[in-house]
C-alpha cells in the first residue's frame, strides 16, 4: 500500500513546485517547437559550448512535448553528461532542472518510484548547494531559466534578462551570464531601429571585451553602434573574417553579421560572405538557409523590376532546398520562395500561396501567411479589394504580432486616406476589433 508522502496527489504537488522546463509554462504550438527543435540542433554540439548541457535539456523537454519519449529520455541524459564534462564533477546545482525534468518525464511515463527517486536527488542537492539568497533561486537555476526563456517569444526576452541579472548579482563571475543577459536585453532592439540606452549599451561593450570569443554579442554591439551613427563597414567586414574562421553554428553570429551586413554594407557583400561560408561546409543546411536569406533580400530590395536571371534561379533553388532540409519549420522559406516567383512567374507564385492557404496551420502561422498575401496581392497582383480582405483577416486573429500589427496599419492607413471604395467596411472593423 502506498504511503501518503507518495500518493499520486502529493507526488503531483511535489513536481509541479519544482523548477524545470515542465514547470516553467513553456507551451509554444506545435509548428513553433518544430521551429525550435531545428535552431538548437543548428546550434551544433561543439565541444566547449557552455550552454550544451541547457542545449539538451531544453531539446529533451521539446521532444517530450512532440510525444517522443524515448529521445527525450536520451537527451536529458545527454544534459547530464554535458554538465559533468563542461563542470568536471558528477554533482552541482546546475543538475537540479535535469533532475526536474527526468522527474517529471518518469511521472508521466506512469514510473512513479523512478520519478520519487529524482525528487530524493533534487532534495539532497539543494540541502547541499543552497542558494546564496535565502528569498531566491540558485543562480545555477535563474540561468538555465533565462537562457531557455531566451529561446521562446520576443516577449519572454525582458523575463531572461531580469533571471540573469539575479543569477549574476548572485555570482557575478560566469562569463557567458554577462554575454547572454545582454543578448537578451538586446533582442528586441536587433532588428529595429531603436537603440539602446547608454548606460546598457555600455554593459554590453564590457560584457564584449570580458568574452572575446562571443562574435554573436560583437555583432549585436556593432549593430547598435551604426545606430548611433558610426561607420561600421571595415569593423563588419573584420568579424566576417572572424566568423568564417570559426566552427560552424548558429552560434556564430553569421545571420545576425548578415542583416548588418545588409542594412550598413550591401546586400552583395552579404551574399558573398554567406556563399564563401557555404563553399567551405557545403552540406551545413544551416548555411544554406543563410545563403538562401541574402539572396531573397537580393531579389525583394532590387530597385530594378526584375533581377538577373541567374540571382533568381540561385534563390529558387537554394529556397528548395532549405525547404526540404527543414520539413516541419519551412512555412517562412515557401511563403519567401512564393514572393521570389513573384517577380518572375505569378503562376507558381499564386500555386504556392493557395497550397499554403489550404494547409492546417496554428493562428500564428496563419496570420503571418495572410498577412504576407495581402501584401502580395497588392504589390504582385494589383488587387487591392482581396488584399484589404485578408489584411483583415490576418488583424482578426487574436495574436500579438509583428504581422497583426502591420496588418492594422495598413488598413488604418486605407481609412484615413479616405478614397477606396471599402473604407466604410474597414471602419467598422477596426472599430470592432478585440486587443489579444
Amino acid at each position: 500500500m502506498m504511503s501518503a508522502a507518495q500518493s499520486p496527489t502529493t507526488l503531483e504537488s511535489r513536481l509541479k513546485a519544482l523548477q524545470c522546463h515542465f514547470t516553467w509554462d513553456l507551451d509554444p504550438g506545435r509548428s513553433e517547437l518544430f521551429r525550435l527543435r531545428d535552431k538548437l540542433e543548428d546550434i551544433g554540439t561543439k565541444e566547449g559550448n557552455s550552454w550544451l548541457g541547457h542545449i539538451y535539456n531544453l531539446r529533451g523537454f521539446i521532444q517530450y512535448k512532440l510525444g517522443f519519449t524515448e529521445d527525450a529520455q536520451s537527451l536529458f541524459s545527454r544534459a547530464a553528461e554535458a554538465f559533468r564534462q563542461m563542470r568536471n564533477t558528477d554533482e552541482g546545482p546546475w543538475l537540479v532542472v535535469n533532475y526536474g525534468n527526468l522527474a517529471w518525464l518518469h511521472y508521466h511515463l506512469g514510473e512513479q518510484a523512478e520519478s520519487q527517486a529524482y525528487l530524493s536527488k533534487i532534495d539532497a542537492l539543494m540541502k547541499k548547494y543552497p542558494s546564496p539568497s535565502q528569498d531566491e533561486l540558485h543562480p545555477e537555476i535563474y540561468a538555465e531559466k533565462a537562457w531557455t526563456l531566451m529561446k521562446f517569444s520576443a516577449d519572454k526576452k525582458l523575463l531572461a534578462a531580469d533571471y540573469f541579472e539575479r543569477a549574476i548579482r548572485m555570482q557575478p563571475d560566469v562569463v557567458e551570464w554577462h554575454t547572454s543577459h545582454m543578448l537578451a536585453l538586446g533582442s528586441p532592439f536587433n532588428y529595429s531601429n531603436k537603440e539602446l540606452e547608454a548606460n546598457v549599451l555600455e554593459k554590453m561593450r564590457i560584457a564584449k571585451e570580458q568574452d572575446p570569443e562571443s562574435l554573436h554579442l560583437a555583432v549585436h554591439y556593432l549593430e547598435q553602434c551604426a545606430k548611433k551613427g558610426e561607420r561600421i563597414e571595415d569593423d563588419a567586414r573584420e568579424l566576417g573574417r572572424k566568423v568564417l574562421s570559426n566552427p560552424v553554428s548558429s552560434y556564430s553570429g553569421m545571420k545576425a553579421l548578415l542583416w548588418v551586413y545588409k542594412k550598413y554594407v550591401s546586400v552583395d557583400e552579404a551574399i558573398d560572405l554567406a556563399e564563401e561560408a557555404l563553399k567551405k561546409h557545403p552540406d551545413v543546411r544551416y548555411l544554406k538557409s543563410c545563403v538562401a536569406l541574402c539572396y531573397k533580400w537580393k531579389i525583394t530590395s532590387s530597385e530594378e523590376n526584375r533581377p538577373e536571371q541567374s540571382v533568381i534561379d540561385r534563390a529558387i533553388s537554394l529556397h528548395k532546398e532549405v525547404i526540404s532540409l527543414y520539413p516541419h519549420s519551412s512555412l517562412v522559406k515557401k511563403i519567401d520562395l512564393a514572393d521570389i516567383y513573384a517577380r518572375s512567374n505569378l503562376a507558381k507564385a499564386e500555386a504556392i500561396y493557395q497550397e499554403l492557404l489550404e494547409s492546417d496551420l496554428e493562428p500564428a502561422d496563419t496570420q503571418m501567411l495572410y498577412n504576407n498575401y495581402a501584401n502580395y496581392l497588392y504589390f504582385n497582383r494589383q488587387d487591392s479589394d482581396r488584399s484589404i480582405t485578408y489584411h483583415m483577416k490576418a488583424a482578426a486573429i487574436p495574436h500579438k504580432s509583428f504581422y497583426r500589427k502591420n496588418s492594422i496599419t495598413v488598413l488604418k492607413k486605407i481609412k484615413d486616406k479616405g478614397s477606396h471604395r471599402m473604407c466604410r467596411k474597414i471602419e467598422e472593423f477596426l472599430a470592432n476589433l478585440q486587443e489579444p
